[in-house]
């Protein structure tokens, strides 16, 4: 009887599970639908005061589907992404047509190849303004190339949000994700 209300139990929960597409990909309501334009998408990213993100994703990836159910699922990493970020969400195998920044108009495949991605997820992280001639992989301010958990993720997305790769932090990546960590455990927080 015990097993019988445990099954009842397990099958009456619902089971979180991130939407996917009819591309195979998984969909958040912060991921923006573009002709992928990137110099169009740069712009609109700039006059909602965001910063342009191009997440390199794949079908049937288990790290991509580790990363929306157990860290984008997360409201606190959800929100920040919603209100500091513009995401452009790119299919490593897709046929999809985009136009690079340096103007060259080619499919997500050709242009993830291109950009050299091999894994996904892979995001890539725009400043708000980028040269003449440069492709979205040479622009790019910080790559996060693969999963990771929810503390690293958000640091990550922070970092760049706070500019802090620029010329007036001395601290890199790692070094702020370290001290964030060391911050986070003397608050007794994850």
């Amino acid at each position: 009887m015990k097993r019988l209300f445990v099954l009842l139990m397990l099958i009456a929960m619902p089971a979180f599970s991130a939407t996917v597409g009819d591309d195979g990909l998984h969909k958040e309501d912060w991921m923006r639908d573009t002709f992928k334009d990137l110099n169009e998408d740069l712009a609109e990213a700039n006059a909602e005061g965001k910063r342009l993100v191009v997440m390199v994703e794949q079908r049937g990836c288990i790290y991509c589907a580790k990363m929306h159910e157990e860290v984008f699922s997360r409201a606190e990493i959800s929100e920040y992404i919603r209100d500091n970020f513009f995401v452009v969400q790119v299919n490593l195998h897709g046929d999809t047509e985009m136009t690079d920044f340096d103007g060259e108009t080619l499919s997500e495949k050709q242009a993830t190849r291109k950009w050299g991605l091999l894994f996904t997820p892979s995001i890539l992280f725009l400043p708000e303004e980028v040269e003449d001639g440069a492709t979205a992989q040479s622009a790019a301010v910080a790559l996060m190339p693969g999963a990771f958990g929810p503390a690293t993720t958000l640091d990550m997305f922070t970092w760049v949000n706070e500019k802090r790769y620029g010329p007036d932090y001395d601290e890199d990546f790692q070094r702020y994700h370290a001290r964030r960590i060391q911050e986070r455990a003397s608050a007794g927080t994850d």
